[in-house]
């Protein structure tokens, strides 16, 4: 083998062990076996919400140690078709084997990020509130442009995206939305996304096409699920219900179905519409603020003061996270990391991981 294969082999086999201790390996494998006994219990349901976690337990469990050994197996396999290939001289197997472990050392660099989303809530679904800023139209429509870019990268990850309130533009655009993306580690991957977003374009609603400059604001939080203990007084919120507003048929358009909770200590406000019913828009956005309120306390906690600021700042000039310039040149450039990608349009259209994973690195090295 060549010698920056060898190399490259030595570091994969060095990160293999690395992530094995992170998951504690020999337990591991323990626990996976206790786990998939209690699995196949037949008195498992009698206990829903237990045998839920043990399943639950045992998904994320049977994924971590599968991807391990999948790793180990893979690497196996490269090494040992370099060494036939350089033997028979076969110059076609000898590239693909040493393609295929340049593409495996970079995913075990991304399965190390992934294990460091080891935070409380990092393994959650999360809620992800997206505002525009001063400038009507042309910043209703970034908005817009930003929610769709969330959910084409979520997409791309097999995630469900759901909209639980909308709140659309009079020309264009919405003026905030409020989605909710799940799937796994969606709120560890999503967390460093809040602030603000700056957009430089010719603006399409200019007709002297002059070049604009728009803000929207991002704020992301996970959901929280029964286990978590968030007392929210009755005292202390306020509940009003709105009608409806946006596509969703008549009857949605007609009563006052739409919930705004407004929790007072905090000030914190959390609106949902995305169902017919009103009792269930209601225990939706119940759920919400007591996400919302368990976001603040992890925070806090956490002590994750400069992402949780840079959005509850103006939104506006000089409080930006990232900027994304369409004119007179392409460019996304993240005020945080000093990460840019040339291709703006691919970043609109989803393409997050380069930025995610940079955030992720930059908040663990802190």
């Amino acid at each position: 083998m060549k010698a920056e294969y060898i190399s490259l082999a030595r570091k994969i086999e060095e990160n293999i062990e690395l992530l094995k201790r992170h998951l504690d390996w020999n337990a591991a494998l323990v626990k996976l076996e206790t786990l998939n006994l209690a699995a196949n219990d037949p008195d498992l349901w009698k206990n829903q919400a237990q045998a839920q976690e043990i399943l639950k337990e045992r998904e994320i469990l049977t994924q971590k140690t599968s991807q391990i050994k999948s790793l180990e197996s893979d690497l196996l396999t490269s090494v040992e078709m370099i060494k036939l290939a350089e033997m028979e001289n076969d110059d076609d197997i000898l590239k693909e084997s040493e393609e295929h472990i340049i593409v495996l050392a970079k995913n075990i660099d991304k399965l190390q990020l992934e294990t460091l989303l080891s935070g409380e809530a990092d393994g959650n679904n999360c809620f992800l509130e997206i505002n525009a800023g001063a400038g009507g139209t042309e910043a209703q429509d970034w908005a817009h442009m930003i929610a769709r870019m969330y959910s084409r990268w979520a997409d791309s990850k097999k995630y469900k995206v759901e909209i639980m309130n909308e709140n659309p533009g009079e020309e264009a655009g919405i003026k905030s939305i409020t989605l909710k993306i799940s799937g796994r580690q969606a709120y560890g991957w999503l967390k460093a996304e809040a602030g603000v977003h700056r957009l430089v374009r010719i603006s399409p609603f200019d007709s002297n096409a002059r070049r604009h400059t728009s803000f929207a604001s991002v704020w992301v939080y996970p959901e929280v699920d029964d286990s978590i203990d968030i007392i929210i007084e009755e005292k202390d919120i306020r509940i009003d219900t709105f009608r409806a507003s946006g596509a969703g048929g008549q009857h949605v358009n007609t009563t006052d179905s739409a919930i705004r909770i407004t929790h007072i200590p905090t000030s914190i406000v959390v609106q949902c519409q995305n169902d017919r019913s009103q009792h269930k828009n209601k225990a939706t956005a119940l759920k919400m603020l007591k996400a919302r309120l368990y976001e603040f306390e992890l925070r806090t906690r956490e002590e994750a003061a400069m992402v949780s600021s840079a959005n509850k700042t103006e939104i506006g000039w000089g409080h930006q996270i990232r900027s994304y310039v369409l004119q007179p040149y392409q460019m996304v450039k993240d005020a945080r990391t000093g990460v840019e990608k040339g291709n703006a349009y691919a970043v609109l259209d989803g393409d997050l991981d380069i930025f995610l994973e940079a955030s992720l690195s930059h908040k663990i090295t802190q």
